[in-house]
């Protein structure tokens, strides 16, 4: 027995057949998702090696920058010094300079991965947060009654990591007085 709603359904499709149903089926949407979850994927792979080029970009600049400021500060007090304290003797290699600049001393030293700079007025950190300092070495040279001049070498090593490997390089300069 034909209901009054079915009637109507049976009517609308005699009516109007090439009216389509409406939605998608199971395998237009299987499809759609292993197309989507494809393009998910390849997107993420493309955003994770921009994220690891730009952290690797930030690390080395990071490192030539505090070189250049810890070379470009140590140069700018050798042409103010008037005598170099540390280290005393020459040919002896120490791990701190003191310099006498316009009768006061500047002092530089390792702490914990930093390069500060001691004044009788305060201390400095040379580095940045994002770089540490090691292996900082001063080696007097010349000769008695000579000109006063050091070598100076550190190790500026990035905290910013890439694929857990860190920016490392050694810088090396000879400053003199005078």
């Amino acid at each position: 027995m034909l209901t009054r709603h079915r009637f109507l359904m049976m009517s609308e499709l005699i009516i109007h057949p090439n009216m389509k149903q409406q939605g998608f089926t199971l395998v237009e949407l299987l499809i759609f998702m292993a197309i989507y979850s494809v393009l998910i994927v390849i997107l993420t792979g493309i955003f994770v090696s921009i994220i690891d080029v730009k952290l690797r970009s930030e690390a080395t600049s990071d490192v030539q920058t505090d070189a250049n400021y810890i070379l470009a500060r140590l140069d700018y007090d050798f042409s103010q010094a008037s005598a170099i304290s540390l280290p005393a003797i020459l040919g002896t290699p120490a791990n701190t300079l003191r310099l006498t600049v316009n009768g006061n001393n500047y002092t530089y030293t390792l702490n914990q991965g930093n390069l500060e700079l001691q004044t009788n007025i305060d201390t400095n950190s040379l580095n940045s947060y994002n770089t540490t300092v090691s292996d900082f070495n001063v080696l007097r040279l010349g000769n008695t009654g000579g000109k006063n001049a050091v070598k100076i070498s550190f190790t500026l090593t990035s905290t910013i990591a890439d694929n857990n490997q860190f920016e490392v390089k050694n810088f090396s300069s000879t400053l003199g007085i005078r």
